[in-house]
């Protein structure tokens, strides 16, 4: 007779793990309302405020949920604005997305990819600016962000990066562009492309702020120095 022992769920009787499985899915269900209870609340104080200067209380208040529930999922408020900026992170790739779905030939797609994340970057422009949140605070406090949760915040935008190496990786294979490393140039394209809303902001008075096409021809040919 064998020594291995059945695992405990498969000792169970099917109808008490169909049972346990429901009652998991139901609380984890009811975890993720909360949650985005959580961050609708701080979205509208963000609108209000025109500012992520807002309180936890804030929160919890606005939310109708209670200060202990806010730590059940947060451990506080850069926790909350790091889940604020995934969430924008996730909504501008859905665009991206259907912006490049309609585009045909890697190099068009790979253009149109780029000049939408400027767009996105940049808080005073594009859907950014005209979508039904105002997500110019949370892209300044992501500079902030960046420098206490560096890890957090490259994990966030991991998806748009990986969305760009293989745009990139398209546009190589078709002999469009040639770049010796892929996943560096998509580096260099997303930290050219996500910081310039940034160095807009240090733009002398009557100087024209860089645009996204200026950019993006840039990143497709570089300095083009001779040898």
């Amino acid at each position: 007779m064998s020594d291995v022992q059945p695992a405990e769920d498969e000792q169970q009787p099917e109808w008490r793990q169909r049972a346990v499985t429901r009652g998991i899915e139901a609380a984890r269900s009811r975890a993720q309302v909360r949650v985005q209870r959580f961050l609708d609340a701080a979205f509208e104080l963000i609108d209000e405020k025109g500012t992520t200067d807002f309180t936890i209380q804030e929160v919890t208040t606005r939310s109708g949920q209670s200060l202990r529930g806010f730590y059940q999922y947060f451990d506080g408020k850069d926790e909350l604005l790091l889940a604020l900026f995934e969430e924008s992170v996730n909504e501008s790739l859905a665009d991206l997305r259907t912006v490049i779905a309609d585009v045909t030939g890697p190099l068009a797609r790979l253009r149109a990819f780029v000049l939408r994340l400027h767009e996105w970057c940049d808080p005073d422009v594009g859907p950014a600016a005209t979508g039904p949140r105002n997500r110019k605070p949370i892209s300044e406090f992501t500079v902030q962000l960046a420098g206490n949760h560096a890890d957090k915040v490259q994990e966030a935008v991991a998806p748009i990066t990986d969305e760009l190496i293989t745009l990139l990786d398209a546009a190589v294979a078709a002999e469009a562009i040639r770049v010796a490393d892929v996943r560096r140039s998509a580096a260099l394209v997303m930290r050219a492309v996500m910081y310039s809303w940034f160095g807009n902001r240090f733009t002398p008075a009557g100087t024209e702020r860089i645009s996204a096409d200026e950019t993006w021809e840039f990143c497709l040919h570089g300095l083009r120095a001779d040898g």
